[in-house]
C-alpha cells in the first residue's frame, strides 16, 4: 500500500482556506452577537492600545501631544459606519495635526480604515473627496518624513495603500449591494409563488364548485320533480307513484356515486374512485333516462365515433348536457320537450341541446320560469361558458327564433385544456 503525501504548498492552502472559513465563522458570530458601534469601539480601543505599546518612546517623550493626536486619530472610528465621510474629515484633520506637530506614529492606519469604510457605503463622489484629501496628506508625510532618495518610494507605497483600501471598500459594497440584491429577489419570488399559489387555490375552488353545482343541482331537480310527479299520482295511480319514488331512490344513489367520484378525484385514499370513472358521452343516455323520468322528454342523437375523444372533453360534454337538461328541467314549463345533439369529429366537438318551451315575445338573456316569471341567470351559463373556453371553444344560449331555447358549445380538440 502507497501513501500519498501533501506538498508544502497544498497544506499552506488547505491551511489558509480553514483560517480563513473560521475567520468568517467568527465574525458572523461577532456580528450577530454585537452591535455595529461596540465592534468599531472595540477596534478603536485595540488600535489606541496597540500603537501606545508599538510607540511608547514617543509617549514618553511627549506625552500630551502623542495622546491627543491618538485620540483624535481613534475616537471617530467608533462611528465609522454611521457617518462614514464625517468621521473620515475628523481622522483626516487629528493626522493633520499630527503632522504640525511633527509625530510620526503608526496610528495612520486609522486613515486606510477610514476611506475603506468611505469606499464601502458612500458614493463615488463622496468617495473620491476623501481619496483626494488622503493623496493630500501623503503628499504632506512624504515631504515631511520621507528620506530624499525614497520620497518617490515612500509616496507610490502610501498611495497603493491608499488604492487596496478604496478597492476592498468597493468590493465589499459590492458584495452587499450583490447580497441585497439577491435578498430583494427571493423576496420578490416568495411573494410571486403565494400569488401563484392563491391563484391556484381559487381555480381549484371554482372547478370544485362547478362540479358540485352540476352534481347537486341536476340530481335534486330530477329528484323534486319525482317527488312531484309521485305526490300528484298518489292518489289516482299508486303504481306510478312508486315508480316515481322508486326513480327519487336511484337518482339519489346516483348523486353519492357521483359525489364519491368527485371525492375520489380530489383524495386519493378514496377507493371508490377506482370503481367509478367520471362520466362520459357514453352516460349521456342514462342522464337522458333521468330526465325522460323526470318528466322531460329528451330525444339523444350522437354522431360521429366518440371512441378518440378526451376523457377530459367527454367529461365537459357530459357537464355541458347535464346543466343544459337541468336548467330546461327548473325553468320550462311542462309539457316541454328537449333534443340533444353532438357531433363528434377529428379535431372538434358540437353539444346542441334544444327545448321548445316557450319564451317571452321580448327575448332576454334570462329563461323564464314555469310560472313565467323571470329566474336570475345564476351560475349555470357562466360555468357552462367556462368549460367550454377551457378547450379553445365558445358558448352560446339563448331563444331560438321559432319559440324554445338553445345551448350550443363548440370544443377545440386540439387546445390544450386548462383546468376544469
Amino acid at each position: 500500500m502507497t501513501s500519498v503525501q501533501a506538498s508544502p504548498a497544498t497544506a499552506a492552502g488547505d491551511a489558509l482556506g480553514v483560517g480563513r472559513a473560521v475567520a468568517a465563522r467568527i465574525r458572523e458570530r461577532v456580528r450577530r452577537r454585537l452591535p455595529a458601534v461596540v465592534v468599531d469601539a472595540l477596534f478603536a480601543a485595540a488600535l489606541f492600545a496597540g500603537v501606545c505599546v508599538l510607540s511608547h518612546e514617543v509617549l514618553r517623550a511627549r506625552p500630551v501631544s502623542f495622546l491627543l493626536v491618538q485620540t483624535g486619530l481613534t475616537l471617530p472610528l467608533v462611528w465609522r459606519r454611521r457617518a462614514p465621510l464625517p468621521v473620515f474629515c475628523c481622522v483626516a484633520a487629528a493626522a493633520f495635526g499630527q503632522w504640525l506637530a511633527g509625530l510620526q506614529t503608526p496610528t495612520d492606519v486609522a486613515l486606510l480604515v477610514a476611506l475603506y469604510t468611505v469606499a464601502a457605503a458612500c458614493d463615488r463622489r463622496r468617495l473620491m473627496v476623501a481619496f483626494a484629501i488622503l493623496e493630500g496628506g501623503i503628499v504632506l508625510a512624504t515631504v515631511a518624513w520621507a528620506e530624499n532618495h525614497r520620497g518617490v518610494a515612500t509616496f507610490a507605497s502610501l498611495s497603493a495603500m491608499a488604492v487596496t483600501a478604496v478597492v476592498f471598500g468597493g468590493n465589499t459594497r459590492s458584495r452587499r449591494d450583490h447580497l441585497a440584491f439577491l435578498e430583494d429577489r427571493a423576496v420578490r419570488l416568495e411573494r410571486e409563488r403565494d400569488q401563484r399559489a392563491q391563484l391556484a387555490v381559487a381555480d381549484e375552488r371554482a372547478r370544485i364548485a362547478r362540479e358540485m353545482h352540476d352534481i347537486v343541482t341536476h340530481n335534486l331537480s330530477v329528484m323534486v320533480a319525482l317527488a312531484d310527479g309521485a305526490v300528484f299520482a298518489q292518489g289516482r295511480s299508486p303504481d306510478r307513484a312508486e315508480t316515481a319514488m322508486r326513480q327519487v331512490s336511484a337518482t339519489g344513489r346516483q348523486a353519492i356515486t357521483d359525489m364519491r367520484r368527485f371525492l375520489g378525484v380530489l383524495r386519493a385514499d378514496e377507493p371508490d374512485a377506482l370503481r367509478h370513472p367520471m362520466p362520459g358521452i357514453s352516460q349521456l343516455e342514462p342522464l337522458a333516462d333521468q330526465v325522460r323520468a323526470a318528466g322531460l322528454p329528451t330525444v339523444l342523437t350522437v354522431t360521429g365515433d366518440p371512441g378518440p375523444v378526451p376523457a377530459a372533453a367527454q367529461l365537459t360534454v357530459y357537464r355541458l348536457v347535464q346543466e343544459a337538461l337541468t336548467n330546461t328541467l327548473k325553468h320550462a314549463p311542462a309539457g316541454t320537450r328537449s333534443e340533444v345533439r353532438i357531433g363528434c369529429a377529428p379535431d372538434t366537438l358540437t353539444v346542441t341541446v334544444t327545448d321548445d318551451g316557450p319564451v317571452p315575445a321580448a327575448a332576454a338573456p334570462v329563461r323564464p320560469g314555469a310560472d313565467g316569471a323571470a329566474r336570475s341567470p345564476g351560475h349555470g351559463i357562466p360555468g357552462m361558458r367556462e368549460r367550454a373556453a377551457a378547450y379553445g371553444g365558445s358558448l352560446t344560449a339563448g331563444p331560438v327564433p321559432g319559440g324554445g331555447w338553445r345551448v350550443t358549445a363548440v370544443l377545440v380538440l386540439g387546445a390544450p385544456p386548462e383546468a376544469l
